[in-house]
């Protein structure tokens, strides 16, 4: 099996380019390829030797071996697992919150179980200050532990240091049943507040009914001490036994009645 040739290994000049975000540069001459590899932190990595001019991408070779060597050992039971690549930054001085976002995104690809690469660069004097970003990957690894273990311990290529991390299934599926019961808390909360919010608005409809009702009672004592107050004017007028009051009208209505009348 051909060697992969990788960096300043690569001797034919100009040679077919495939930058690190899978867009085709074109051909170009080989030692501007090597300089936008460093530039990107990683490595230029001959794919296809046998086409002219050869064809090569910018890649992070330790990854692309780790994948070569999973598809060299077959096998297709359940689910594929993928490699993630999480980048943190384009180099050391990236922001905490940056950093807890990264995170965040890395810990959703271990509960899908996928592994994850994480990759600090490094640019001109930073170098001299790796020990930043190793520490920051120890902290990632202890902040990732409750569901994930080391796989590649951090290591050095060139301008980036990067890391390996594989999801551990029974910590995982623990992960999930905390999650699972998480959300199950939090919908019997919003139910509860639903309820209690629909008990509250009947009781105020139940107020606003009874102060109805109230308020048509007072109506009615007024009505009939309105009535009481007309019968009794009438009963005091000299001409009462001349006058009586329909029942089956309203109160301000009457009926005279003359002596004739009765006669009749």
């Amino acid at each position: 099996m051909r060697k992969t040739r990788v960096n300043h290994e690569i001797r034919i000049s100009p040679i077919r380019l495939i930058n690190e975000n899978n867009e085709q540069v074109g051909v170009i001459d080989t030692r501007d390829a090597l300089r936008m590899a460093e530039d990107a932190g990683l490595d230029l990595v001959e794919i296809q030797a046998d086409s002219r001019p050869p064809l090569c991408k910018i890649m992070d070779y330790g990854k692309y071996q780790y994948e070569q060597s999973k598809k060299g050992k077959g096998g297709s039971s359940g689910k594929t697992q993928e490699i993630k690549e999480v980048r943190l930054g384009r180099s050391a001085k990236i922001d905490e919150h940056d950093v807890k976002i990264r995170v965040d995104q890395a810990r959703r690809f271990l509960m899908d179980g996928d592994k994850v690469i994480f990759i600090q660069r490094f640019r001109g004097r930073e170098m001299a200050h790796q020990n930043i970003g190793m520490d920051r990957l120890r902290g990632i690894v202890e902040e990732l532990s409750d569901i994930a273990k080391v796989e590649m311990p951090p290591r050095s290529q060139g301008r980036q240091i990067s890391m390996m991390l594989t999801p551990e299934k029974q910590k995982v599926e623990a992960a999930k049943r905390e999650l699972a019961k998480a959300k199950a808390r939090e919908e019997a909360e919003k139910e509860a507040e639903k309820e209690a919010g629909k008990a509250k608005a009947e009781e105020k409809q139940a107020e606003r009914e009874a102060e109805t009702g109230d308020t048509e009672k007072l109506k009615g004592g007024k009505k009939a001490k309105s009535r009481g107050d007309n019968r009794k004017k009438i009963s005091d007028d000299p001409l009462a036994g001349l006058i009586e009051v329909s029942s089956d009208i309203d109160e301000d209505m009457v009926v005279l009645r003359t002596d004739e009348d009765e006669k009749d």
